[in-house]
């Protein structure tokens, strides 16, 4: 081969550089083998590979994503109520991720089941023996008109505590409120933390109230039935909404934002022919989500929605047994929260662990989730519930009252656990102390 033939097959470096290991290893190849693999960084894939990495031994778990920062994403709300600071919320992604992994900061963007590989954008294919897909949900701000141009002009009263991009800007539209109409939507699509879209609005009414600005009208419009999945908190945030003053609007679609006039195109569901303009001040949107498109595409592995097609129970893809999924990019059939992952993660564990010893299965996940209900500066529902929506509350009182011990629970215990138990793999949920506060007495 000539000099410049050689030459032109040498990585670039910046494609060299791009490619990293969070162990000291410099092997640096375009085809790789593991034990397990994980795709996706986030909450649940962070801690399912801490879980494995040292057990398996040094590259053995290799992780596959393309970010730079790890966002505690439950802390959104809190930074666009002004209670917490962007830079609060997140960590270098390299930080982490369990040091005996080997990271490819890439993107996954083909998946052979058959084949047991997968191909990343760059064009590297890594062969597992098994795999944890946990890629999460992807935000569409596109999918509204207008509503991409609102969030980008300042002047807009367009905000959105769904993106590190945006949420700053909340506060700032809260502040400046002094009339008119403050409106939180609601999306028809499925969401990951669904109470998110309504405590924003709580939060500003509080604001509202306790700066004596009664001139504000603040309307929670929802493309659902319901103004909350879980019937027993259901009845407590109609009490909320009634307490402060939050006009709740149910079967409405928001279809389009027009940010030049501060106008939002709604469209009811019970009646998909009517549509109505309301003017605003302040327009709080929750985007329409998706399921990622490396899945979606798959018709081995997803539903005719695009999620990993997993049983509910053992969380094991229902056609390929080594695969297994959690969180937000499956098709279980509960809210799609942190707490719902750290529930997962205990079984995934007890789960993997026997596939990976040749064993059957048997752990079985209940459906926990949790959602705590911000309701205002110092008020809190902490909502625990199942599959059914029946209660798993943890505490022994009860929890679908405001209190400001959930407040703090939310606020200053909670990102402790993320960062320093649950992305090492030390969290699974308080499965174990809620037996312990209720004797034993409890799933």
């Amino acid at each position: 081969m000539s000099f410049w033939k050689t030459l032109s097959c040498l990585k670039s470096p910046c494609e060299i550089l791009n490619r990293r290991s969070l162990s000291a290893s410099t092997a640096l190849r375009d085809q790789h083998n593991c034990r397990l693999l994980v795709v996706g960084g986030g909450a649940g894939g962070c801690s399912i590979a801490a879980k494995y990495a040292s057990k398996l031994g040094k590259n053995r778990v290799i992780i596959i994503d393309p970010a730079d920062r790890h966002y505690y994403q439950a802390m959104f709300t809190m930074i666009g109520g002004g209670m917490k600071k962007l830079n609060q919320s997140y960590k270098p992604m390299e930080d982490v991720l369990p040091k005996q992994a080997l990271w490819l900061k890439d993107k996954v963007t083909e998946i052979d089941p058959k084949k047991n590989e997968v191909t990343t954008e760059k064009g590297d294919i890594v062969q597992y023996d098994y795999m944890v897909v946990a890629t999460g949900i992807e935000l569409d701000f596109t999918k509204i008109p207008g509503l991409l141009e609102g969030l980008k002009d300042h002047r807009s009263g367009v905000c959105s505590n769904y993106s590190p991009l945006y949420v700053t800007k909340t506060y700032g539209c809260i502040q400046r409120l002094d009339s008119g109409n403050a409106i939180f939507t609601y999306p028809n699509s499925p969401v990951k933390c669904a109470g998110a879209p309504q405590k924003i609005a709580y939060i500003t009414a509080d604001y509202l109230q306790r700066n004596g600005r009664r001139n504000v009208n603040v309307l929670y419009n929802t493309a659902l039935p319901v103004i909350f999945k879980a019937p027993k908190y259901a009845t407590s945030l109609w009490k909320v909404a009634e307490k402060k003053r939050v006009k709740v609007n149910l079967n409405v679609d928001l279809v389009e934002v027009r940010p030049d006039k501060k106008q939002a195109v709604f469209k009811s569901l019970s009646k998909p022919d009517e549509t109505f303009v309301q003017e605003y001040q302040m327009l709080h949107v929750c985007p329409h989500h998706c399921p990622t498109p490396v899945i979606a595409k798959n018709k081995e592995l997803s539903d005719s929605v695009g999620f990993l097609n997993i049983d509910k129970g053992t969380l094991q893809h229902i056609k390929y047994p080594n695969i297994f999924g959690i969180g937000d990019c499956t098709t279980l059939p509960t809210s799609k929260t942190g707490a719902a992952v750290a529930g997962q993660l205990g079984v995934l564990r007890r789960n993997l662990s026997a596939a990976l010893e040749g064993k059957t299965p048997t752990a079985i996940y209940d459906g926990y989730t949790s959602c705590p209900l911000v309701t205002g500066y110092g008020s809190c529902i902490m909502a625990e519930f199942d599959y059914d929506t029946n209660p798993l509350e943890t505490f022994p009182f009860d929890q679908g009252v405001e209190r400001r011990t959930m407040f703090h629970m939310k606020k200053d215990v909670m990102p402790i656990l993320y960062f320093n138990l649950m992305l090492r793999g030390l969290w699974e949920g308080p499965g174990i102390f809620r037996k312990i506060m209720h004797f034993g007495f409890s799933k």
